[in-house]
């Protein structure tokens, strides 16, 4: 055993769908840089840096799901169908650990949905490598320290932000000091168990720069080039109830980074990687407009030869966004607006906390399209008490705009105002790994096969605003003639036909591998409402219009 060797691990996911780019382990990046500083050796073992999934059986929890993603269908209005093992195998992991040998293995449990293949990757690295101490960190043990702890394979949680308290405890563990002076620190004691409040840092200055040099590059890849993350800020000065990071919940406060510390971590980057993408995982990026102009004004300047897209994947605020915010990021590299709506519902927006952004959303929309930006514009839906009827308004509302309707599944999130309410009022799932979207955690006044038909209705409504670009109409409704396959193999033309049958009987229809149209579960209410509204609005596509 090497004691001066810490192994930082991002574990494998079981879920429907992984998006790639979003996976990129920066917070494990910045623990690192941290630990190397106090004379440590840090790897990253990034266990989603592969091109590996496997297909594996649903859990026995998520039986429900199966009428609503049971089978597989090929045309644009498809959901979800296979369960995967996303990344390395547990085994391979244990395989690695072993070979590396070090004293220490921190393995970050960020969302609470993904906890067991946190403590899978536990277990497995104990039962291959026994010799070496385990800490989880992230969101996850954060909130749940005692259920964290109660695994035998793991000795440690730290809960809150962990580069100072990481770094502490490695000391700790090397020198046999006192480890209740570790910030954030929670172990098993006798008979009971040592938690401490978590800790959140400060101030930004003092750390390293994120060990970027520790990712797997060459896996974040797109269009041959480098996509790589930045956090320009935590925390979010905001109240939303569904958050578990805004300043309603017992996260952090909101923290900006220096601009010039931004600006260096990206000129490292570039110096080793040909940068392509750019995602700024901030909750709130463009809040305040003088730190966010002068620091895209700097990335402006930097990347002013390059072809690089930025992203603001999280959301940006409406109303922190006006023309001089718009052009400066067209100018810079953006080419998309992600934009957080919440809904258009008063009744709701009281419910979650959040301003009625409309106005300025609106004005958003304004400015993306004198800039030739595209939009995707996010809603909630299914959360506790919000009505399937709401959800639909905000869906025929984005309907009539020119941007994307993002639609996303509620799912409670420890630390939030909602899941205290949740958790008060008996409406949890009865297992942690159903507290994702989709798998749809609340069956409360949206009825989960009402949720999934919002979801599908958005599949379709977006479809919708694709062949407005690109054909400028929406086809006409006809009978479905009873066929047992689809007419065409072409997934447009195929998804075409099923929409015309769709308009003319409200049934939403699939296409199996083999061919085989079939029908799937819906809410035929809901559906006969969107049909009868949708002919009656003026449906904008996506694209600028000319």
């Amino acid at each position: 055993m090497n004691r001066s060797k810490v192994i930082l691990v991002q574990p494998p996911i079981e879920d429907f769908y992984l998006t790639k780019k979003r996976t990129i382990p920066y917070g494990l990046a910045s623990i690192a840089a941290y630990i190397r500083e106090k004379g440590f050796s840090v790897e990253i073992l990034d266990s989603l840096a592969t091109g590996k999934s496997k297909i594996i059986e649903y859990p026995d929890e998520f039986s429900f799901l199966l009428p609503f993603y049971g089978k597989k269908d090929v045309t644009a209005f498809s959901l979800f169908h296979e369960y995967k093992h996303f990344g390395y195998s547990y085994e391979h992991i244990g395989k690695k650990i072993r070979a590396k040998e070090p004293f220490i293995v921190g393995i970050s449990s960020l969302f609470t949905p993904y906890e067991n293949a946190a403590l899978k990757t536990a277990k497995t690295i104990k039962k291959f490598y026994p010799h070496c101490k385990i800490v989880l960190g992230g969101h996850h043990p954060t909130f749940f320290p005692e259920k964290v702890l109660t695994c035998p394979e793991v000795d440690f949680v730290l809960r809150g932000e962990g580069e100072k308290s990481m770094a502490l405890l490695c000391d700790a563990l090397k020198k046999g000091t006192d480890l209740k002076q570790i910030p954030g620190i929670a172990f098993k004691e006798k008979n009971s168990f040592y938690i401490s409040d978590p800790t959140w840092i400060k101030d930004f200055n003092r750390l390293s720069l994120p060990a970027s040099d520790l990712i797997n590059y060459n896996f974040y890849q797109r269009k041959n080039k480098s996509s790589i993350m930045v956090v320009s800020s935590r925390g979010c000065p905001m109240q939303c109830s569904y958050c578990s990071v805004s300043a309603s919940s017992s996260h952090g406060p909101f923290r900006q980074r220096k601009i010039k510390d931004i600006i260096m971590e990206i000129k490292r980057q570039a110096e080793i990687h040909n940068i392509g993408f750019i995602d700024f995982e901030d909750e709130n990026l463009c809040l305040n407009k003088q730190w966010f102009l002068k620091l895209f004004l700097k990335i402006k300047k930097l990347f002013a030869d390059k072809n690089v897209e930025l992203r603001a994947m999280n959301g940006l605020y409406p109303p922190a966004i006006d023309e001089e915010i718009v052009s400066l990021m067209k100018a810079s590299g953006f080419k998309t607006l992600n934009l957080s709506l919440g809904s258009t519902s008063k009744n709701q927006l009281k419910k979650f906390k959040r301003p009625d952004v409309t106005a300025s959303f609106e004005h958003a929309l304004f400015l993306a399209e004198k800039y030739d930006l595209d939009c995707v514009s996010y809603i909630i839906a299914a959360a506790p008490g919000q009505t399937a009827q709401s959800s639909l308004e905000d869906l025929l509302y984005l309907a009539q705009k020119r941007t994307l309707a993002g639609l996303s599944i509620y799912y409670p999130a420890p630390g939030s105002l909602d899941y205290q309410f949740c958790e008060t009022n008996h409406m949890l799932p009865d297992h942690f790994s159903l507290m994702r979207s989709t798998a749809f955690p609340l069956n409360n006044t949206t009825s989960r096969i009402e949720a999934v038909t919002l979801l599908r209705l958005s599949r379709i409504l977006n479809f919708m605003k694709y062949l407005i670009d690109t054909k400028g109409d929406i086809p006409e409704s006809k009978p479905f003639c009873g066929q047992e396959k689809a007419s065409s193999l072409n997934r447009q033309d195929s998804s075409e036909e099923l929409l015309q049958w769709f308009l003319h009987d409200g049934k939403i229809r699939g296409v199996d591998p083999g061919e085989r149209i079939y029908i799937h579960i819906a809410d035929k209410s809901l559906i006969k409402k969107f049909i009868q509204q949708i002919k009656t609005i003026p449906i904008a596509g996506i694209k600028k219009s000319v």
